[in-house]
């Protein structure tokens, strides 16, 4: 594709590199930056740095935050008794969407995949079983909340077999997911119910 500006040219390039978009897709947002109100663009680039600069995780659940232990984790009318362990912090917004759950959350930062180089120790897993452990711990059950692909069931099956012989329930979400389906694209009447009907993982 030829651009009429290297400046152009640079922005698509940038722009395509965001999954799912492509070259004309950022072609088009590229020439709509162009059009805009200049205050809207700098708006934009400065979100965009801000995001970069000042994004945390929460030292309790791994979670996106602006603060150092996030809004979850700090709230009162939180279910403290209840974890939900998600892959990514996509998972936490896609449950919390759903307005059917009100414990808390662990994020484990993606699944194990040897295919892919990811095993047990590039995960939040430590953090997890070091959590759970606490003598302060008000937690009574574990809900495995990973997406039904091969990788989250190993995922699941590590996490159980590390935290088995702790005193905890630990229940899976019910598959009302599809089977080698993502959290992220369920819609959020399945995901409630899959949360409200999770089982006992075995």
């Amino acid at each position: 594709m030829d651009y009429p500006s290297k400046l152009i040219e640079n922005a698509v390039n940038q722009i395509a590199k965001l999954p799912g978009i492509g070259k004309k897709t950022a072609l088009r947002l590229a020439l709509h930056l162009i059009r805009d109100k200049a205050e809207n663009t700098t708006a934009l680039t400065e979100a965009l740095i801000n995001l970069r600069a000042k994004i945390r995780f929460c030292t309790t659940c791994n979670n996106i935050s602006d603060e150092t232990i996030c809004a979850i984790c700090l709230s009162h009318k939180r279910d403290q008794a209840i974890l939900c362990v998600v892959e990514d912090a996509k998972d936490v917004m896609a449950i919390e969407n759903t307005s059917q759950f009100n414990g808390v959350y662990h994020v484990l930062g993606g699944v194990i995949s040897p295919m892919n180089g990811v095993g047990p120790s590039d995960l939040k897993i430590e953090s997890l079983v070091s959590r759970l452990n606490r003598s302060e711990s008000e937690i009574k059950e574990v809900i495995l909340a990973l997406s039904p692909t091969m990788e989250g069931d190993t995922t699941a099956f590590y996490i159980n077999k590390r935290i088995k012989d702790l005193a905890l329930r630990v229940s899976v979400i019910a598959r009302g997911i599809p089977i080698g389906g993502d959290l992220e694209y369920a819609d959020e009447i399945t995901l409630g119910r899959s949360i409200i009907g999770r089982t006992l993982f075995t």
